[in-house]
């Protein structure tokens, strides 16, 4: 499928109080019925999807089968339109769920086929409300296809997840031994032991008298390379998630492992003992990539006493910011984008979303991850429940008790703008979110952490003052 998003992408919605009430209200729905079928994969996920057509390449019909509520298929603005499934074998269907996004379809039919060309319709559904729909249906196939035929707004019909449940099918395969996947990941608990205790037997480098005290290294990052995959949230599902931008391990792909982040040394981040994979949703301006210039993937303290900070254990996995939020931000809103350097900001977007930077400057972000660990988890099924952002008095207390780095991205953008703005693979501008698979080598970690964070002193790439 194509990279690109064509101009239009972001859709502006007059009746914004409405669009957020329905989002809140979708969302309310939208966990009951993910918790009433918590136990319960669906025969459609990670299946080979089609559709009629795609609102732009960020909106692909994979999106709508790929169990991420933060990524969607969306149509061309017209009528009627198709989404289908092929469930690689025979199967029984009992049930249809789909989680519509604010433009949705009224008039739809739920239909199945043996072989994608002879069709039985096993649901008619008229006047649909949208939000999540749950079809309780009783028929049989290998293809299972979506057909709406009126549409709720002016805009494509829109849908987050098409979920298709059942018994046959071909059963979806299990994440691969230590990713994510979709529960906790406990972490090898005497491999950290012996990390830990190393940690805590290095001695301190002491900084010179003229050191800039604040707890920070950081690694130096260009662009490495783009694919449409995510090894955290779909592991071993290449081409399953929206475009991400990678730097870092340059190796990074779907089938990405703790071990074959150590196994693949070569990245396009600076120092060297830094194997990790970080990437980022592809930014797009008039339907063009555009990919960051440089990323500078800072490890910090924002902790008043950062004495007792420690190093991530090995294969460490953690999300900050949410695909799933589509909101406008105006100037003054949060989640800014911004532009750095000289003259700074001289407008803004038509749709008000994005900075206009002046000549010298450009259109950068900050990316802010948490810093406060549980202690015993790797990974966890939203990929943040295992981490917090620390208290208002600045602590790591209550069930994340431990300090961790404070990794942020910032991200340099080699554009200034225009009027028409730009789009993120993920959505709005408030969609922005990053991933970090960390695979520090333990030595040049925990001496960065001891030397520059503990001991509250301001080092460079290469981890010295």
């Amino acid at each position: 499928m194509s990279s690109s998003a064509p101009r239009g992408r972001i859709r502006p919605r007059t009746l914004v109080l409405g669009v957020v009430l329905t989002t809140l209200i979708g969302s309310l729905l939208t966990n009951q019925a993910l918790r009433a079928s918590a136990a319960e994969t669906p025969l459609s996920q990670g299946r080979p999807a089609t559709a009629s057509s795609t609102e732009n390449g960020g909106t692909p019909a994979s999106a709508a089968v790929d169990g991420n509520l933060g990524t969607r298929w969306a149509s061309a603005f017209s009528d009627p339109q198709w989404l289908q499934v092929d469930l690689g074998a025979t199967a029984t269907i009992t049930r249809v769920v789909i989680t519509w996004e604010t433009a949705y379809a009224r008039d739809f039919t739920i239909q199945t086929s043996a072989n994608g060309s002879a069709w039985t319709t096993i649901n008619t559904t008229v006047n649909g409300t949208g939000g999540v729909q749950t079809l309780n249906v009783s028929g049989s196939g290998r293809y299972v296809r979506l057909n709406t035929t009126r549409r709720a707004t002016q805009y494509g019909a829109s849908a987050w997840e098409f979920q298709v449940f059942g018994t046959g099918g071909v059963q979806p395969s299990p994440s691969p031994s230590g990713s994510s996947g979709t529960g906790w990941v406990k972490m090898d608990q005497a491999a950290w032991n012996a990390q830990l205790a190393a940690f805590n037997a290095m001695t301190i480098n002491p900084a010179p008298p003229n050191a800039v005290r604040v707890p920070e290294f950081n690694a130096s990052c260009v662009y490495s390379h783009s694919l449409k995959d995510d090894p955290i949230i779909f592991p071993g599902l290449p081409g399953a998630s929206h475009m991400h931008s990678f730097f870092g391990n340059r190796g990074a792909n779907a089938s990405t492992t703790t071990g074959s982040l150590l196994g693949n040394t070569a990245s396009s981040c600076g120092p060297v003992g830094d194997p990790s994979a970080y990437w980022i949703p592809t930014l797009y301006e008039r339907g063009v990539p555009i990919e960051p210039r440089g990323v500078t993937v800072y490890y910090s303290s924002r902790l008043p006493d950062p004495t007792r900070t420690v190093p991530f254990p090995q294969g460490f996995r953690m999300i900050a910011g949410d695909a799933k939020k589509q909101v406008p931000t105006p100037a003054g809103a949060p989640n800014q984008f911004w532009c750095a350097g000289p003259g700074g900001e001289i407008g803004r977007s038509a749709d008000g979303n994005w900075p206009i930077c002046a000549p010298t400057a450009n259109l950068t972000y900050q990316l802010v991850f948490q810093d406060c660990w549980d202690g015993v988890h790797l990974d966890s099924p939203d990929h943040k429940s295992h981490v917090s952002y620390n208290t208002v008095d600045g602590r790591c207390t209550g069930a994340f008790p431990v300090a961790i780095p404070n990794v942020s991205f910032v991200i340099d953008y080699p554009t200034h703008g225009s009027a028409d703005g730009y789009t993120l693979s993920s959505g709005l501008a408030s969609s922005i979110h990053g991933d970090s698979f960390l695979a520090w080598d333990n030595a040049a970690l925990g001496h960065r952490v001891k030397d520059c964070i503990v001991q509250k002193a301001k080092c460079n790439t290469a981890g010295t003052f």
